[in-house]
């Protein structure tokens, strides 16, 4: 199925609407326009920063209007954030996400992740690893050529079927103003996947995300004091009935978390019984691989399941460049030969 018509929407934070990325934006649209892609900027997507912060009402309507528009056959996520948890009540409340959600192709990453939770809930595959701008919009002279090609394989075929590993990660950008378009970020050799622990070969369908969203929305209230109770009260996160035989993605976000914190978290899951249920983990790159040999270290001293299979270094989430992973989709991987491969 070849995408005719996208529509982008700001669900988390409202930056696409800023001036001063208004650049990154102008290379977005045209790479979308040159693949024939009809556009579609939901009604509140450039509201900004301050409106968007203050209405999550008005985000929660354009992910509604979205689903509800049937010529749009793909929504696609601006970017990430910290409380797309707030858009629950005018999505769950009285089921208005639910009498108007279909499948079609939803795409996006880091607090994101709590959106493709609630879309599970619904019964709907979604897809989770990239976002308009930070991957269409990469203000290189092109997309990431590892990043392009998942992209492209999800809007001209409607899904992912293989993925293995990038043969170079980047070192993140940190100048994203106009002087940086056309600047190359800088690369490095990748290892490909590297397996800690368990069988080499593992199944099932994928589910997960960024490991601070899933931490601090499901488990813990420190950063806002309502995100446990209100994912509760919608029933986002899986029963551990539901969790059984699916494989776990965790991977960490730009704030690369210092490894205590990232032992706390793995501790949450760990007292929830996940580990006990799922066939396998896979864990994304580190940014710049940071603290990459604290976080496996710390795995496999905490996870207690020493049947489990723990897969890392996979390219997803907030290091590039970034692969696609469809879930709810049969995943067959098999870290021997670097495949991850969806029926």
């Amino acid at each position: 199925m070849k995408v005719k018509k996208l529509g982008i929407v700001s669900l988390s934070k409202g930056i696409l609407g800023e001036d001063f990325i208004r650049h990154e934006l102008e290379i977005g649209l045209k790479r979308l326009q040159d693949y024939g892609v009809e556009i579609v900027l939901m009604p509140h997507a450039l509201k900004g920063l301050d409106y968007l912060q203050n209405h999550p009402e008005s985000r929660a309507k354009d992910l509604i209007d979205a689903f509800e528009d049937d010529s749009i056959d793909m929504i696609l996520c601006a970017i990430g954030g910290d409380d797309t948890y707030r858009l629950l009540p005018y999505l769950f409340e009285d089921h208005q996400l639910e009498r108007v959600v279909n499948q079609k192709i939803f795409l996006g990453f880091s607090d994101t992740t709590v959106n493709h939770f609630m879309l599970h809930k619904l019964g709907i595959i979604t897809f989770y690893g990239q976002s308009f701008l930070s991957d269409v919009c990469e203000i290189s002279s092109e997309m990431l050529p590892y990043t392009k090609k998942y992209f492209e394989e999800l809007i001209t075929t409607g899904t992912v079927k293989r993925i293995t590993p990038s043969e170079v990660w980047y070192e993140e950008r940190e100048d994203f103003s106009e002087k940086g378009v056309g600047v190359s970020m800088p690369s490095f050799a990748n290892q490909g996947f590297e397996l800690i622990r368990g069988n080499k070969t593992f199944e099932g369908q994928i589910l997960g995300g960024c490991l601070e969203s899933i931490f601090y929305n499901f488990f813990d209230n420190s950063r806002y004091d309502d995100t446990v109770e209100l994912c509760r009260k919608y029933e986002i996160f899986p029963s551990l009935e539901e969790w059984k035989d699916k494989i776990l993605l965790l991977e960490t976000s730009e704030e690369r978390p210092e490894p205590a914190l990232f032992r706390e978290m793995i501790c949450a899951l760990e007292r929830y019984g996940i580990f006990d249920v799922v066939s396998g983990v896979l864990v994304g790159k580190p940014q710049n691989e940071m603290y990459y040999e604290d976080y496996k270290k710390i795995m496999l001293e905490e996870i207690s399941n020493q049947k489990l299979s723990l897969l890392c270094n996979i390219n997803i989430g907030h290091s590039t460049p970034r692969c696609i992973i469809p879930f709810g989709i049969h995943a067959k991987v098999d870290s021997e030969r670097q495949t991850i491969l969806f029926e």
